[in-house]
């Protein structure tokens, strides 16, 4: 359960992704509802927020009639177990496998699945089966087409166009270091020290500072590294831009690997506007994960785009300044300068 003031941050702002992880209870009315009701917001100290609804009620507490928040607990418990069955198969269950497992109709839990978890369970299923290709990868002795087949896919074809989508990469290239892979890069000079960029033929995959061309090659290790061209060095440029001004954003191509999960964050983090700031508590419930902070955290460190997906604008939920892989001094600039923009 996250700490009351986040709780009342939720009811605030009526956000749906934490219904079924508190109720909020009303000590003048008697009643609990959950994050999202509609109904008119009480006075803060009002307020008292529990666990659950069976919480809520040995309290001496009644459901709200209007939101029904028992409801929420339900369908909360309803994904989960439409979760397990995936992860749990050897085939990807169709939608109505997956709904009558749940106790729902297949339309009302799509809906419902992809509220939860922000995905389909079509979609869930796919990212499942592409960090399990990736694990299967990384395994010592492991071949290609083994590890295809241990993922769950019936044909490399169909693991191919996942990889391409959630690694960035072909399999192959993934399991051997970058084989076969061509990336540009250029050490630019920026106001914040110098930024090593690079970038494959489909977008930028290392934007970073204090590295160089060895931790490039420690990335990639057979992947063929080059110095920039006249395409990187534009990307480069407005890089470097971007570190004087984060605040102005850049629309620039990316060809970054990582998991579902990680995937689902970053975009988060591109979501928060400049000179704005969120807790890893707001953006693991953004992504309609609010138990999965710390998780939250790691894939805020593992971001390979500094600046660019900005995970400099998250902090720790009492306002302190958290950490990032370059340093405090270099997070205190690019913050200072999106207020000032």
């Amino acid at each position: 359960m996250p700490d009351p003031e986040a709780c009342w941050d939720a009811f605030a702002r009526r956000d749906r992704a934490m219904d079924g992880r508190f109720v909020g209870a009303v000590l003048t009315t008697g009643i609990y509802c959950k994050p999202s009701c509609p109904a008119r917001r009480p006075r803060r100290e009002n307020m008292l927020f529990l666990p659950d609804p069976a919480a809520a009620r040995a309290a001496g507490f009644r459901a709200c009639l209007r939101c029904r928040p028992d409801e929420a607990g339900r369908d909360r418990l309803a994904v989960e177990a439409a979760r397990a069955l995936i992860a749990g198969a050897e085939t990807p269950p169709t939608l109505d496998e997956v709904a009558t497992h749940a106790g729902y109709a297949p339309h009302h839990f799509h809906r419902l699945f992809k509220r939860e978890t922000g995905m389909t369970p079509a979609a869930y299923a796919r990212a499942l089966r592409a960090e399990r290709l990736k694990a299967a990868l990384g395994e010592e002795g492991s071949s290609v087409t083994q590890a295809i087949y241990e993922a769950g896919y019936n044909a490399p074809s169909r693991a191919y166009a996942d990889a391409e989508r959630h690694l960035g990469m072909t399999p192959s290239a993934w399991k051997d270091g970058g084989r076969d892979v061509e990336i540009r890069y250029a050490l630019v000079p920026t106001s914040l020290g110098t930024a090593l960029v690079a970038a494959t033929e489909k977008g930028l995959c290392r934007i970073s500072f204090d590295e160089d061309e060895a931790d490039l090659r420690r990335r990639f290790p057979h992947a063929q590294i080059w110095p920039a061209d006249a395409r990187l060095a534009a990307m480069a440029k407005q890089v470097a831009a971007l570190v004087d001004d984060p605040a102005a954003g850049a629309d620039l191509p990316v060809d970054v690997n990582g998991t579902a999960f990680q995937q689902a964050i970053w975009a988060a983090l591109r979501a928060i506007p400049p000179g704005e700031t969120r807790s890893y508590a707001e953006i693991a419930a953004a992504i309609g994960k609010p138990g999965a902070v710390r998780a939250a955290g790691t894939a805020c460190g593992d971001n390979g785009l500094a600046v660019l997906v900005p995970c400099h604008r998250v902090l720790r939920s009492d306002g302190g300044m958290g950490g990032y892989a370059y340093g405090l001094e270099r997070k205190r600039a690019l913050l200072a300068r999106e207020k000032k923009g």
